[in-house]
């Protein structure tokens, strides 16, 4: 749990990321520790557990992180009752279970309220994304461009930036200095989180 701990934290740093995936990361060390332990040489267990992960679609069915961990968790305390070990299994489901609670209900993990998403859709006619840094500079202590592609047909661009906000600014005067700059077409200013989140 501890090493599952310092591992979230540093992917918090200059990383985007959900509550959801930081709190897996935590757990997922602790769930995959029991697995190999109730398994511990055992060919026959090793097998079963071979088949049991192949019936379980990861790549094909999409999910959350959160959700993943989840089934990992429950297949895990599935080995240890039909291996016998109820006790084990009874405190490792009791752990594991306040342990995640503990993290859903703590700001653990959680993205700073200020780091956002910013979209900019501009035309054609504009060169260089360097437009934009002077209104960027003004309003966030950081931001960095994340992807550039285009839309309808060619004739669009959509700038993907990641910024932090400074303390204070409003949204509303960012968004309509960008305006000024991209000749009034959608911005849009959202909450970071990392693409959700499927495995």
């Amino acid at each position: 749990m501890f090493c599952g701990f310092v591992i979230a934290g540093a992917y918090t740093i200059k990383n985007t990321y959900s509550k959801s995936f930081i709190s897996s990361i935590v757990l997922l060390p602790a769930i995959i520790q029991t697995i190999i332990l109730l398994v511990n040489g055992n060919l026959g267990t090793g097998v079963a557990i071979m088949g049991a992960f192949s019936l379980v679609r990861f790549r094909s069915t999409p999910g959350t992180s959160k959700e993943m961990s989840t089934i990992f968790l429950a297949m895990a305390v599935g080995l240890a009752t039909g291996m016998g070990q109820i006790g084990f299994a009874l405190f490792f489901t009791a752990a594991m279970s306040a342990l995640s609670v503990v993290l859903h209900l703590s700001r653990f993990g959680e993205t700073p309220a200020r780091r956002k998403t910013l979209k900019i859709t501009m035309p054609e006619t504009i060169e260089s994304v360097d437009v934009f840094d002077s209104v960027l500079r003004e309003y966030t202590t950081s931001f960095s461009l994340r992807r550039l592609k285009t839309s309808n047909l060619g004739s669009l661009f959509e700038a993907e930036y990641e910024v932090d906000l400074k303390k204070n600014v409003a949204s509303k005067a960012l968004i309509d200095d960008l305006r000024v700059c991209n000749g009034n077409l959608p911005i849009s200013l959202y909450t970071a989180v990392a693409m959700e989140e499927s495995l």
